[in-house]
């Protein structure tokens, strides 16, 4: 039986709902089904409902595991504010993000904080002689942008 989910603002019931909106996004984004992506964050697929939902009773480690199992890296902040529109980019457009991003079509559309991720935990996998003076250059601005100036790799 799940524990009881602690007293959450409403605007934190907001982020959390919000944060479990983007994990299942991403999850269908990437064609992974619920049981797949439970089995591989070590979670029920009970658990994993409840973080998409937003509960506030699963532990943050719960969906710490679902983020990375879904090839994202759980940061606080994760979440900008309910304004902000997140920048998109198309993973086709940069030959070594859709080298990392084999399992999505060229023309799948993510956010810049996504692909940083992509190429953070693909990095050791990359041609980086390959990679065209547009797409360094875009690596650079992720970097500078999301990670002051440094891959985490």
């Amino acid at each position: 039986m799940p524990a009881a989910s602690p007293y959450t603002s409403p605007e934190q019931q907001a982020d959390l709902e919000r944060l479990g909106a983007r994990l299942r996004a991403r999850r269908k984004a990437l064609g992974v089904t619920a049981v797949a992506c439970a089995e591989a964050a070590g979670v029920s697929r009970v658990t994993l409902h409840r973080i998409e939902v937003g509960n506030p009773s699963v532990t943050i480690g719960a969906y710490v595991n679902v983020a990375a199992a879904l090839g994202l890296h759980l940061v606080v902040p994760i979440l900008d504010a309910p304004s902000a529109d997140p920048a998109k980019i198309t993973v086709g457009d940069y030959p070594g993000l859709r080298a990392l991003a084999w399992q999505t079509e060229a023309g799948t559309t993510i956010t810049e904080t996504e692909a940083l991720n992509l190429y953070e935990r693909g990095w050791r996998h990359l041609d980086h002689e390959a990679l065209t003076d547009q797409e360094k250059a875009f690596i650079q601005h992720l970097a500078d942008t999301y990670s002051n100036g440094k891959l985490l790799v």
